[in-house]
C-alpha cells in the first residue's frame, strides 16, 4: 500500500515539473512575440536603433527563429547602410569629424563593413593631402614654382580629380624643370647669367674652360670625350645655359647635374645614355582609357624604354626619363577622359484599328441525297433505281443560321524606354516574347529528331549612338516589329507559326533635345466575304434576307519617337594640352630638364632674383667684334638673352623680362531679376596683350538659377579666326567654360567672352544672390600665362 502511495507522488510530482517547464517555455516565447512585435512598431516610425535592440531581444530569446533573426540582421543593415550614407554626404562636404562619427557608428553594427573602413581611409587621405595643398600654397606664397609642382603632383597622383589642386596647378603651369631640389637653384642662378662668346676651331675642353671661368661651374669630362674635338661657336647676348646646350647639341655630347656647382659631360651615345642617365619609374591609375591602348601609344608614338600594362588594374607602369615622363603625362592625360554618353528616350506606338461588319442570313449552301438501303437489307442494285420514289431516297440539308454582328476595336500599345548608351556602343531593347519553333529531323533508318529554336516576337529595337564634339547625337537605328500571324500544323502534328514583320533601318544625326518622329510602318487590310442565294441576294437591300455579307478592315500603323539627350560629352582640352613640345627624335622632352640648368620659372612668372627683374639688372659683359676664342673684352652692356628651355621661353623686351599680361573681366547683366524670369549674363574682357585662350570658371547658386544656355562672345572670334567653345554646368552650381582660338594672332579689343543665359528658380532667403568668376585662366600667343584681374561678384535682388 505504501508503495502505491510513493509511486502515485512521485508521477504527480514528474507531471507538475513537465508543466512548469512547459509554462515557462510558453511564457519565454510569449516574451520574444512580444519584442519582435515592439520592433516591428519601432521599424514603422522609423526608429531603427529601438528597433534594432528589440529585434535582438527576440532573436537571444528563441535563437532558433529564423523569423526574429531575418528581421535583426535587416535592421542591422538598415542602420549600416544610414550611417554610411551620413558618412558619405559629410565626407563630400567637407565636415570630416562628423563623417568620421558616421563610419563609427557604421564599424559598430558591422565591425568589418569594407566601405566604413574605405570612408575612414578617405579621411585620413583628405587630412593628408589638405597639409600637403597647404605646403604647396606655401610654396607658391614665396614663389618656389618647383617645390609647389612637386606638392601638387603629388596630390594629383593620388586623387587625380582634386579640384583645388588641378586649379593650383593650373596657375604654377608645367614650366618649372624636375632636378634636384637642392642643386637646382645655385645651378639655375649660373646658368642665367649673360654672355658673348665667339670661338673658332676651339678645342672643345678650352671652350668649357671659358665658360667655367665666367659662371663659377665646374665641368668634368668624361674618358671618352675626345680633347682634340673642335668646336665653331658665335653666341651674342645670350647665357651659359644657351652656350652649354649648344656646344653639347652640335657635337653629339650631353650632361649630367653632379651637385649644385658641377657638370658631368660626357659622349651622347646609347651605352653612355645607359650609363648617365638617370631613369625614373611612373605609375598611371586610369580611370577611363584603356591601359593596353594607353600602354600601345606609349609606346609607338613615344618610343619609351618600358612600358607594362596590367588590363586586371587598369594600370599602366613606364620607366623612362623624368622628361620623358613628363611627356607621357601629357599624353595620358588627353586618353583618359571619360566617354561620351548619351540618354534615348524613346517612344514606340502601334496604334491598330479593326472594323468588322457580318450581317445577312446564312442558307443552307447544299443538299444531299442518298438512295435508303432495301428492306431486305441487302446492297442496292442497278434495277432497284428503277423504283425509287421520295420514300426511298434520303435527304440532308444544311443548317441556316442568321449572322448580325459588328465589332470595332482599337488599340494603342505604347512602349516607353529609356537607353543610356555610351559612345559608339550598342543598346538593343527587345519587348515580347520568344516563341519556340520546332523542327523535325528524320533518316532513312526511320530516327526521327527534334530541335527547338527560339523565336524573338515582339518589338526589337537596337540603337548605336555616336556622340559629337558640338552636342549632337548621329544615331543608328534598327525597328522591327513583329507579330503571329497565325498558326501552322504539320503532317506530324507539328507546330509552326507565320510570324508577320516590319522593320526599318535608318541613321539621322540630331541635336541634344532635338525630337525626331519616324512614322508610315501602315499596314492596311480590307477584306469582303459574301455568301448569297443565287438571284435572290442580289436583289437591293433585301439581299441580305437571301444571304450573308461579312466586311473586315484592319490597318495598323506602328510610330517611333527619339529623343537624344546629353548625359557627358568628351571635354575639349585646352589649346595649351593639345599642343606641346615633345622633344627630338633621340630625346624625349627635350635637352636640359634633368640633367642641366635648375628650374626655369613657370609660365607667365618670374622667377626671384631673374635677369631683368627690378634691383637685379645684369652686369656689363664685354664684346669684341673680332676674336677667334674667348670672352668678348670692351664695355658695351649686353642685352640679357632670352632663356630657350624646354617647357617655355621668358622673352626679352627692351633690356628687361617680360611680365605677364592682364586681362580684365567685367559683368554686363541686371541687378535685379524675378522669380521665373530668364536671364542674360554676360563676361566682357579686355586686355594689354593678344589673348589665344580664355578658360573660366563661373560660381552661382543651383537652388537660385538654372543654367538654360551656355554661349560664346565675340571676343576670340575678332578677325574672322577659328575658335573652339565648349562648356560643361556641373550640379552644384559650377560653369566651366574653355574657349580657345586658332591661328598665330590673339584678341584684344574688349567684348563679350561668354554669355549665360539663367532661370531664376527661387528667392534665396535674404532676397539677394551673387554669381561669381572663380577663375580666369588666359592664355597668350607663346604659350605664356596671362594675369587675369576678376571683377566683384555680380549681386542680383531675387523678387517675388
Amino acid at each position: 500500500m505504501n508503495k502505491r502511495i510513493t509511486t502515485r507522488r512521485t508521477l504527480r510530482l514528474t507531471v507538475s515539473v513537465w508543466m512548469c517547464l512547459a509554462l515557462a517555455a510558453g511564457l519565454w516565447g510569449c516574451a520574444a512575440q512580444t519584442a519582435y512585435r515592439e520592433g516591428q512598431e519601432r521599424a514603422a516610425e522609423g526608429h531603427w536603433p529601438q528597433a534594432l535592440q528589440r529585434f535582438a531581444e527576440a532573436a537571444r530569446l528563441e535563437p532558433g527563429s529564423a523569423q526574429y533573426r531575418i528581421a535583426e540582421l535587416r535592421a542591422r543593415d538598415r542602420l549600416v547602410t544610414d550611417a554610411l550614407q551620413r558618412g558619405d554626404r559629410a565626407r563630400e562636404q567637407g565636415k570630416a569629424a562628423e563623417a568620421e562619427e558616421a563610419y563609427r557608428t557604421a564599424l559598430t553594427l558591422h565591425a568589418s563593413n569594407e566601405r566604413a573602413l574605405q570612408g575612414l581611409r578617405l579621411l585620413d587621405q583628405h587630412q593628408r593631402l589638405g597639409r600637403i595643398l597647404k605646403a604647396a600654397e606655401a610654396a607658391m606664397a614665396r614663389s618656389d614654382w618647383v617645390n609647389a609642382r612637386a606638392r601638387l603632383q603629388e596630390v594629383l597622383h593620388e586623387e587625380p580629380r582634386h579640384r583645388r589642386a588641378s586649379e593650383l596647378l593650373h596657375r604654377v603651369t608645367e614650366a618649372a624643370r624636375v632636378a634636384d631640389e637642392s642643386a637646382e637653384p645655385n645651378l639655375s642662378e649660373a646658368y642665367r647669367k649673360p654672355i658673348s662668346i665667339e670661338f673658332r676651331d676651339t678645342p672643345i675642353k678650352t671652350v668649357f674652360e671659358v665658360l667655367a671661368r665666367s659662371s663659377g661651374l665646374n665641368f668634368v669630362f668624361d674618358k671618352e670625350v675626345r680633347a682634340d674635338q673642335k668646336v665653331s661657336v658665335y653666341l651674342k647676348n645670350s647665357s651659359v645655359e644657351a652656350a652649354v646646350n649648344t656646344v653639347l647639341a652640335t657635337n653629339q655630347l650631353d650632361q649630367k647635374v653632379i651637385d649644385a656647382h658641377t657638370v658631368m659631360v660626357y659622349p651622347n651615345t646609347p651605352a653612355k645614355q645607359k650609363e648617365y642617365q638617370p631613369l625614373a619609374v611612373r605609375s598611371f591609375y586610369l580611370a577611363n582609357a584603356d591601359a593596353k591602348t594607353v600602354s600601345n601609344t606609349l609606346k609607338s608614338l613615344l618610343k619609351m624604354r618600358d612600358v607594362v600594362a596590367d588590363e586586371k588594374l587598369n594600370l599602366v607602369i613606364v620607366r623612362d626619363t623624368r622628361n620623358a615622363i613628363r611627356v607621357a603625362e601629357k599624353v595620358v592625360a588627353l586618353h583618359d577622359v571619360p566617354e561620351a554618353e548619351v540618354m534615348l528616350e524613346v517612344e514606340v506606338m502601334e496604334v491598330k484599328r479593326t472594323r468588322l461588319l457580318d450581317l445577312g442570313v446564312r442558307w443552307p449552301e447544299q443538299l444531299s441525297l442518298t438512295p435508303l438501303p432495301a428492306a431486305t437489307g441487302g446492297t442496292l442494285t442497278l434495277a432497284d433505281l428503277r423504283h425509287l420514289n421520295a420514300s426511298g431516297v434520303g435527304a440532308t440539308l444544311g443548317s441556316a443560321s442568321i449572322n448580325a454582328r459588328k465589332s470595332d476595336t482599337d488599340a494603342n500599345i505604347l512602349a516607353n524606354p529609356r537607353i543610356r548608351a555610351r559612345n559608339r556602343e550598342k543598346a538593343k531593347i527587345h519587348i515580347g516574347e520568344r516563341v519556340p519553333n520546332i523542327t523535325t529531323t528524320s533518316t532513312s533508318t526511320g530516327f526521327v529528331s527534334e530541335s527547338v529554336n527560339y523565336v524573338d516576337v515582339g518589338l526589337k529595337l537596337d540603337v548605336e549612338p555616336t556622340i559629337y564634339l558640338d552636342d549632337e547625337v548621329g544615331i543608328k537605328i534598327t525597328l522591327e516589329v513583329s507579330s503571329i500571324i497565325s498558326q501552322v500544323q504539320t503532317k506530324s502534328g507539328t507546330l509552326a507559326y507565320q510570324i508577320g514583320t516590319r522593320s526599318a533601318t535608318t541613321v539621322l544625326r540630331l541635336k541634344d533635345g532635338e525630337n525626331q518622329v519616324l512614322a508610315g510602318l501602315i499596314s492596311d487590310e480590307e477584306r469582303s466575304t459574301a455568301n448569297k442565294l443565287p438571284g435572290l441576294g442580289e436583289v437591293p437591300l433585301l439581299g441580305r434576307l437571301f444571304g450573308n455579307s461579312a466586311d473586315d478592315a484592319n490597318k495598323t500603323e506602328v510610330v517611333l519617337s527619339i529623343t537624344p539627350r546629353v548625359v557627358r560629352n568628351l571635354h575639349r582640352p585646352a589649346a595649351a594640352a593639345q599642343e606641346f613640345d615633345s622633344g627630338t627624335e633621340s630625346e624625349i622632352g627635350g635637352r636640359g630638364t634633368d640633367r642641366g640648368a635648375g628650374a626655369a620659372a613657370p609660365v607667365g612668372q618670374r622667377m626671384p632674383g631673374a635677369v631683368g627683374e627690378p634691383g637685379n639688372a645684369p652686369p656689363a659683359m664685354p664684346t669684341t667684334a673680332n676674336s677667334s676664342t674667348g670672352v668678348g673684352s670692351g664695355s658695351t652692356a649686353a642685352t640679357p638673352a632670352a632663356t630657350a628651355t624646354g617647357m617655355g621661353m621668358a622673352e626679352v623686351i627692351s633690356g628687361t623680362m617680360a611680365g605677364a599680361g592682364v586681362v580684365q573681366a567685367q559683368w554686363i547683366g541686371p541687378s535685379k531679376a524675378q522669380i521665373g524670369q530668364t536671364l542674360k549674363i554676360e563676361v566682357l574682357l579686355r586686355a594689354d596683350e593678344p589673348v589665344m585662350a580664355a578658360p573660366m570658371v563661373i560660381g552661382l547658386d543651383p537652388q537660385v538659377f538654372q543654367v538654360t544656355g551656355v554661349g560664346e562672345g565675340p571676343f576670340l572670334r575678332q578677325g574672322g579666326a577659328v575658335t573652339g567653345f565648349s562648356s560643361q554646368v556641373d550640379p552644384s552650381g559650377k560653369v566651366t567654360i574653355t574657349a580657345s582660338r586658332a591661328g598665330a594672332s590673339g584678341a584684344t579689343a574688349p567684348a563679350v567672352a561668354a554669355e549665360l543665359t539663367l532661370k531664376v528658380l527661387a528667392r534665396p532667403p535674404g532676397g539677394t544672390t551673387r554669381i561669381a568668376l572663380q577663375s580666369l585662366a588666359a592664355m597668350g600667343v607663346n604659350g605664356q600665362a596671362l594675369r587675369g584681374q576678376l571683377p566683384p561678384a555680380l549681386e542680383l535682388a531675387i523678387q517675388p
